[in-house]
């Protein structure tokens, strides 16, 4: 196996999260040309803000592009760890606010309870996604798949029948609430995958992940080590 990674470095998250915001763009005016519709994956957290604030304002057909997350904490949009409400805060804005949003947080008491609902939600999808845009947490996390969880084995299995997966609340200092969380079947059915990460201590984190070795370990491998889909690392200082 020969994974298909390259590197994007920029002086700074600001210029990265530009780069990154017009390459997203670029190839989401590519699946719009190609089929009408687009799909974009993006993940939750801090590190995307910046990227979410660019491409909000980007040109292109937002009215036609599906938007989902990784990944999401069970807490309703309102609450300020919510994936969905930091989305809807930064990223469906200016142009970007006609885009169709699909929600994996719908109420139910529990990821488990909603399970059923979400998938057939995600299966109305244009899949593949024209792009994933991935983080990566200190622990080598990614989405919410977690370092030796009990849930990653079910999320690596090659199911075309389940897209999502409930995972109970992780440790501090992550956010310890539970989590849906899209499997790995759903993460690699794309055109292109982005890992986009801050800070040299996760850069030098990510080279240790490409190195083989178990997922268990590192959740992030799952893209690194893989030869199905593209996967392109953005990383600033």
């Amino acid at each position: 196996m020969t994974p298909l990674i390259s590197f994007h470095h920029a002086d700074s998250a600001q210029a990265l999260a530009q780069e990154l915001a017009a390459s997203v763009a670029q190839r989401l005016r590519n699946g719009l040309a190609q089929r009408g519709r687009a799909l974009l994956i993006v993940s939750g957290g801090s590190t995307p803000v910046p990227f979410f604030n660019a491409l909000s304002a980007m040109a292109l057909d937002w009215a036609k592009v599906h938007v989902l997350l990784a990944d999401e904490r069970w807490l309703p949009p309102d609450h300020p760890d919510s994936n969905e409400g930091l989305v809807k805060r930064h990223l469906l804005q200016g142009p970007a606010a006609l885009a169709m949003f699909t929600p994996l947080y719908n109420g139910a008491p529990s990821p488990q309870d909603a399970g059923a609902e979400v998938e057939r939600a995600l299966s109305a999808l244009p899949w593949p996604a024209d792009v994933v845009v991935l983080g990566m947490g200190g622990d080598g996390h990614t989405a919410s798949l977690f370092p030796h969880d009990p849930a990653l084995a079910l999320a690596m299995q090659d199911d075309a029948h389940r897209r999502c997966l409930p995972v109970a609340a992780p440790a501090l200092p992550n956010v310890p609430v539970p989590r849906l969380t899209l499997t790995r079947h759903a993460l690699l059915d794309a055109r292109q995958l982005i890992i986009h990460i801050t800070g040299n201590s996760k850069l030098a984190l990510l080279k240790l992940a490409m190195q083989d070795g178990p997922v268990q370990q590192w959740p992030i491998r799952l893209a690194l080590l893989q030869d199905q889909v593209a996967c392109e690392v953005f990383h600033a200082a």
